[in-house]
């Protein structure tokens, strides 16, 4: 009797707790999908940025990345 009562309630366990843990996996495998974001370097201040965050501006029909406006700024007016 005692085995049938635990089997029960391991049965309402794992059914309680399968949709979590399909979630947890699949979130989990999706985020090692993701292409992971390369880092920039400003050419004025010489910090390294990601590329997704940092400013960027179109010279001669190539992209510069900046870590602010304020190095974009300085940048544009060296030129």
């Amino acid at each position: 009797m005692r085995v049938a009562a635990l089997l029960v309630w391991a049965i309402v366990f794992v059914a309680l707790l399968w949709p979590l843990l399909r979630r947890w996996t699949w979130s989990s495998s999706t985020a090692r999908a993701l292409p992971v974001d390369e880092l920039v370097k400003d050419p004025v201040c010489r910090t390294y940025v990601v590329r997704s965050r940092a400013v960027s501006r179109e010279e001669a029909g190539e992209p510069r990345y900046f870590c602010s406006n304020e190095c974009a700024r300085r940048y544009a007016l060296e030129r």
